[in-house]
């Protein structure tokens, strides 16, 4: 168990000297393992690419079968340590998905499922499944995790947004009069004000911005007191979308559409009760008109 301990460690960090300082072991203890392994296994599991560490065609496959089964120990540990009328389910999201988009909604999945424990992580680490402790992950960009059960939330939109007041104060008629108002840079969308002027057409592009933010709930917050222009996604603003705090610039051709939002799971959590209605929770809430899709 050791040794697959050190081996799952290593291949996730592709490295031993990471893996030596996450199990708190020296790095030629870690190595000592993984040498022990690749004798009990007869073949190699590893070979080096520049600095780290690659998996061979073996290793890429042990590594999915030994990933469910060091889970799911892990699982048997929560079960025996937790009250039997309490279903806990773990999700970690990007920052912004969860204080803009879930938070809001906690009270509807409160009221479909009364039963489950919701516990909420929030980063934009890449979480790993391995020891058990996340259900599912929220995660922002684009889906290219290997090895996992991806889901897209829907397309949503990225789409100049801004407070009813200044659109009074400041008419915005044209996507070039953009370029002499306060607008607010988002470092975290998929599509960002360079290239969102450059699909319509603009030719000059504003080199500096009033205020940029690396969250996007930052983003919306500012546009929604009125301080710029937000270019945000229509799936994150809809809360403040719903309450008139925001309101789309233009009409629906000036906005980009893109898949930004997706649930990435192992294959066997989704055979967890817990995991399936909360999916299907998120199934029904995303499709709701409600939701920013409309704008």
């Amino acid at each position: 168990m050791k040794a697959i301990v050190a081996f799952e460690s290593v291949a996730r960090n592709r490295s031993v000297g990471k893996a030596a300082e996450e199990l708190g072991l020296t790095a030629s203890a870690v190595s000592h393992q993984l040498s022990n392994l690749e004798q009990v296994i007869g073949q190699p599991l590893f070979f080096r690419q520049g600095r780290g560490l690659v998996l061979t065609p073996v290793g890429e496959q042990y590594l999915r079968d030994v990933t469910g089964v060091i889970a799911e120990l892990n699982r048997a540990t929560e079960r025996a340590a937790t009250p039997s009328a309490i279903d806990i389910l773990r999700v970690h999201t990007s920052p912004s998905f969860g204080l803009m988009w879930l938070l809001p909604r906690l009270e509807s999945f409160q009221a479909d499922n009364g039963d489950i424990q919701l516990n909420l992580s929030c980063s934009y680490e890449d979480v790993s499944f391995t020891a058990g402790f996340y259900d599912v992950d929220v995660r922002h960009g684009h889906a290219h995790w290997r090895d996992l059960e991806v889901k897209t939330l829907r397309p949503e939109r990225i789409l100049p947004l801004a407070s009813p007041d200044f659109l009074s104060k400041h008419p915005i008629r044209e996507p070039a009069d953009l370029v002499h108002r306060r607008l607010i840079n988002s470092e975290t969308p998929l599509v960002k004000w360079q290239q969102w002027f450059a699909r319509f057409g603009v030719p000059a592009v504003k080199s500096s911005f009033d205020f940029s933010f690396d969250r996007s709930y930052m983003s919306l917050e500012t546009a929604a007191l009125g301080l710029g222009v937000a270019l945000e996604s229509s799936l994150l603003a809809s809360v403040l979308l719903r309450k008139g705090a925001l309101v789309p610039v233009f009409e629906a051709q000036y906005a980009v559409e893109v898949a930004s939002h997706h649930v990435a799971y192992p294959a066997q959590n989704a055979d967890l009760p817990r995991v399936a209605r909360f999916l299907a929770w998120l199934d029904r809430e995303v499709s709701r008109p409600h939701d920013g899709a409309a704008a």
